[in-house]
């Protein structure tokens, strides 16, 4: 298919998404006043984006941004912080925070995220890795006697809701709800699933924590897991939250209790939310949070669009294109690892930064098999601006995500040499 082809696929495609494009656009509208509101009683001021020094202590800046992210996520409490590293990094120290010697993690939507899986400790798919670096996943949950089960999912790739309506255990000490698809070829959450989830898990054991994986999912409702029961979520700030413009962090919101209990793995018991500089970032992170609702919209909007081109050339693309949306991934099976190689090749030529380097597959810190990435972006790893990345593996899916501009990824897609992928 000659690039003019693929140009006038992508004019189909934005002429058919438009009454999809002006509902998102109000989408955003709803979740900017949301955020406004909070800005406005928070009585955000230009003083609030200085900062301190060494431990932190005293940063007006950093503590009324932690008020502002709490309501926007209609939690207690939240600790933004760039001293998480990833979101992965986040989620970790909620595990850690709250989960003791002989508690069970129960995740109920099949098993999480690839990088969770040393964390964890316990293999969660048939390709998990069989030699851990460090003997028995040293520094593990399982390392500290924290046992892990997992519902796992439907044949068709939802949630058993009859299994879940029993697996809960007296032990069960917290429930892990990732929200997103993560590398799995099915759908994310919506927001209505999560809270029937907590419903179900409150039933059995009202003293079970209900902990989300927010990752990819902040903006795409009008209201986020800790507004419908989540007892603690956590999140990175080069998704969504930090609107393109977060240079890094993460956060951690929900009750006050497990957010200090999060903050104190995260720096050391006793100094919890009170430690930790956010090094002349206030500005930054406070800004990203503004722009957040619009740039989740144009992520939104170009994984419509992907779909819908993807769709009409033949390939299974989840969630489909008229489909709302549930995050910011766009799964695309391409069902060939060659394929999944120059899709992403032809992603980062027209990405606006490294737009010369060659993706090739390689070995990640804590993936279970070789990725291969395409991510031009001006923060590193940065997934809501345009990137695209999937396993090595069975069935050679790639995931889209991001986008600061759905122009943006109509340029990239009209320049596909599509050619290579068929």
């Amino acid at each position: 298919m000659t690039s003019d082809k693929m140009k006038l696929l992508v004019d189909e495609a934005v002429t058919a998404l438009a009454p999809t494009f002006t509902k998102i656009d109000l989408h955003v509208k709803t979740n900017l006043e949301r955020v406004l509101q909070a800005f406005r009683d928070r009585r955000v001021g230009a003083h609030h984006f200085a900062s301190v020094s060494g431990y932190g202590h005293g940063d007006m800046g950093r503590d009324v941004l932690d008020e502002v992210f709490a309501q926007v996520m209609g939690a207690e409490s939240a600790a933004v912080r760039v001293q998480f590293v990833s979101g992965t990094h986040a989620i970790a120290c909620c595990l850690f925070g709250i989960l003791r010697p002989l508690d069970e993690l129960l995740s109920v939507v099949g098993a999480p995220y690839d990088t969770l899986e040393e964390v964890i400790g316990y293999p969660l798919t048939s390709d998990s890795k069989s030699d851990i670096t460090g003997a028995n996943y040293a520094g593990s949950l399982k390392d500290f006697g924290i046992t892990y089960r997992q519902v796992e999912l439907t044949p068709e790739g939802g949630v058993n809701w009859e299994a879940l309506a029993k697996a809960v255990k007296p032990q069960t000490r917290m429930v892990l709800i990732q929200r997103s698809c993560g590398y799995a070829w099915r759908q994310s959450l919506s927001i209505e699933d999560i809270e029937r989830i907590i419903q179900l898990v409150k039933q059995q054991n009202p003293n079970t924590v209900c902990f989300v994986d927010n990752c990819y999912g902040e903006f795409i409702s009008d209201r986020e897991p800790t507004a419908v029961g989540a007892d603690l979520m956590a999140g990175s700030l080069i998704k969504n939250p930090g609107g393109t413009i977060a240079t890094a962090g993460g956060y951690v919101a929900g009750k006050a209790e497990y957010v200090e209990l999060a903050a104190q793995r995260l720096t050391a018991p006793g100094i919890g939310r009170e430690g930790g500089a956010t090094f002349d970032l206030n500005r930054l992170l406070f800004q990203g949070l503004f722009l957040a609702p619009q740039m989740v919209g144009e992520a939104m909007k170009s994984s419509h669009l992907a779909a819908y081109v993807f769709d009409k050339l033949g390939y299974q693309v989840k969630p489909l294109p008229y489909e709302p949306r549930r995050d910011i991934i766009q799964a695309i099976q391409l069902g060939d690892p060659k394929k999944l190689i120059e899709f992403c090749r032809n992603l980062q030529r027209f990405s606006p930064i490294d737009s010369y380097v060659d993706p090739v597959p390689g070995e990640m810190p804590g993936y279970v098999s070789q990725l291969v990435m395409a991510g031009g972006t001006f923060i590193d790893g940065s997934t809501l601006e345009l990137s695209a990345d999937g396993p090595l593996r069975e069935p050679y899916t790639v995931f889209l995500q991001g986008g600061t501009h759905w122009t943006h990824v109509a340029i990239a897609l009209e320049n596909f040499q599509i050619d290579d992928l068929q």
